[in-house]
């Protein structure tokens, strides 16, 4: 692709309540989670008009995410930040993706999470 064509997409501090995790006490309740998403975003030429539908939206990203975190419990973050990133990697313009996700709530003293990177092909 040509100089100047790529653009960061980020979703940070995206809070939801799921199910998430293996522990008694993590089965029985939803608990707070807090996902970042970085999309590494290809474009044909750097968009040259000021209108949304020129890039990515990042409601695409946060809805479905609200709508996949909704719909099952996910026992590993592993699984849950797979689930993120293929969801990501649908709009083909999105040629790389890093999620991380954050249990804030498991410790008194320190938050638990995952961070993976995918990438198009």
């Amino acid at each position: 692709m040509a100089k100047g064509t790529r653009f960061a997409t980020i979703l940070d501090g995206l809070e939801v309540v799921m199910g998430l995790g293996i522990h008694p006490e993590e089965l029985a309740a939803p608990q707070r989670v807090i996902l970042n998403v970085r999309l590494e975003v290809d474009y044909p030429v750097p968009p040259a008009e000021d209108r949304i539908e020129a890039v990515l939206d990042y409601d695409f990203i946060r809805t479905g995410i609200r709508e996949l975190v909704a719909g099952r419990h996910f026992n590993l973050q592993e699984t849950l930040c797979e689930a993120v990133a293929a969801l990501c990697l649908r709009d083909e313009r999105v040629c790389e993706v890093t999620v991380r996700s954050s249990k804030p709530d498991i410790y008194p003293d320190a938050a638990v999470g995952c961070e993976i990177v995918r990438a198009r092909g």
